[in-house]
């Protein structure tokens, strides 16, 4: 779906919140298969038996892929993105987990570089079933400004 918002057109502490997807065994598998990552930690249930988690945890990389991939659900021809932010994984995903990811607008300022554009932070927090964060990072948009002059 297409949703065009200039800079102007974004409120900071507007939020949104994805639906939920759940993680599973073959996900892992895949994601493994197409990072290389193989680590124990998400392969050999036998070796995570005796490290902290208990049990195999998904790739943190998978968790980001997955929770931003959740939010891609409208596409703004006015913006586009800059990068992440701040990334952070506090809690394990498990095989069976359902998460979710909340957006809320963080920041907006000018870009330095860019006069005609905008920089928004979209405060992205991933969440399980239980209501821990899985993922926090910060995506930076530029957004082009409504005005033409850049001011």
């Amino acid at each position: 779906m297409e949703k065009e918002q200039y800079f102007e057109d974004y409120i900071e502490g507007d939020r949104r919140e994805t639906l939920g997807r759940t993680i599973t065994e073959t996900d892992i598998v895949i994601h493994a298969g197409h990072t290389g990552d193989f680590f124990p930690h998400h392969m050999d249930e036998e070796f995570c038996k005796k490290e902290i988690f208990g049990r195999r945890i998904a790739h943190g990389t998978m968790t980001f892929a997955i929770g931003i991939g959740l939010t891609a659900t409208q596409i703004n021809p006015r913006a586009f993105t800059y990068g992440y932010e701040r990334l952070r994984f506090p809690n394990p995903v498990y095989p069976g987990d359902t998460i979710r990811t909340t957006v809320t607008i963080g920041d907006m300022s000018d870009d330095p570089k860019r006069p005609k554009f905008g920089r928004v932070v979209e405060i992205s927090e991933t969440k399980k079933q239980d209501g821990s964060t899985v993922m926090y990072c910060e995506h930076i948009l530029l957004v082009e400004k409504r005005s033409s002059d850049g001011s």
